[in-house]
């Protein structure tokens, strides 16, 4: 990792040694509600890694409400406390989505006077008639294929205190936004983001969504783990959609697996693995904390910002 001059290399071991924990608050039924499809992550996981990371979250917390405090009393003035963002940036199916749902959970039992919101910018994708439209379905989730202004207008306003911000839902079911249904912010303490762009800087605005986070984490692992992971994941979601005629992978489901799987490795190759290489991975320098995956979806490293 060209990074590691600028970090904390610190092996699992290690990590889990820096905070013990008492009860883990989450029983064994709620982490496999958490979990992605096809993610493998167990109860030794939480405890080991993710709870001390949750209590390092805290320290952060503390610094970021100091520095609140402190610019208030400059100002003689009463500051009030703005939401404390937290992004999650990595690639498709490194189950990055199931280290946001769990630190929601994890955030919100530890710390109960927080309120702990979770976002994905899935819902800020363009909708697919529009990529169609300009031609750039073939590039979804790249950078052009997302409305970053909107985004940042959301967390422009989330910093700013509004309440009850509406936004756009997105379904994987379909594959598309769902038009006319929406999501709500509302004036959570903690708002993590999570989606594969959240560290990413497109070349035409001067702000950038990363500059609204407290703290930003990226789930690493080796693009060859990476696809065996969204291969193995593709396989999981044909053997559901099959039941669901409305489902984007209804047609893949019902026909000829081989050809299926053929698309999922091309898709893979031109798409997912280009948009990792191109966008994804250069960002990786820019977190704050790196957990880095190894088989089994098993965090054996953390590497941790120097300054």
């Amino acid at each position: 990792m060209n990074e590691r001059g600028n970090y904390f290399r610190i092996a699992r071991d290690q990590w889990q040694d820096f905070y013990t924990p008492g009860n883990t608050p989450l029983t064994q039924a709620e982490l496999d509600n958490i979990k992605s499809l096809n993610d493998r992550i167990s109860m030794k996981d939480v405890t080991d890694v993710y709870v001390p990371l949750c209590h390092l979250i805290h320290l952060y917390m503390k610094d970021f409400e100091s520095l609140t405090l402190s610019k208030g009393l400059f100002l003689h003035r009463y500051v009030k406390m703005p939401p404390f963002i937290i992004g999650i940036a990595g690639s498709v199916a490194v189950g990055k989505s199931t280290t946001a749902r769990l630190l929601q959970t994890l955030l919100d039992r530890l710390f109960k006077h927080q309120t702990v919101q979770l976002i994905t910018t899935d819902g800020f994708l363009y909708p697919n008639a529009v990529l169609e439209e300009r031609g750039i379905m073939d590039r979804k989730g790249f950078p052009e294929s997302y409305d970053m202004e909107k985004l940042i207008d959301v967390l422009n306003e989330v910093k700013s205190g509004k309440e009850n911000i509406p936004i756009p839902k997105y379904s994987h079911d379909v594959y598309d936004i769902v038009e006319g249904e929406h999501e709500l912010i509302d004036s959570p303490d903690i708002l993590i983001v999570e989606g594969i762009n959240t560290l990413q800087l497109p070349a035409n605005q001067q702000i950038y969504v990363s500059d609204f986070f407290d703290l930003s984490i990226f789930v690493d692992a080796d693009p060859k783990l990476v696809e065996k992971w969204y291969l193995e994941r593709f396989e999981s979601l044909l053997d559901t959609a099959f039941k669901d005629p409305d489902n984007y992978y209804y047609d893949y489901a019902v026909g000829d697996r081989k050809a299926a799987l053929a698309m999922a490795e091309d898709v893979w190759k031109n798409i997912n693995l280009k948009n990792l290489e191109e966008y994804i991975l250069p960002t990786r320098g820019r977190a704050d904390i790196i957990l880095h995956k190894a088989k089994h979806h098993i965090i054996d490293e953390i590497f941790l910002r120097k300054y």
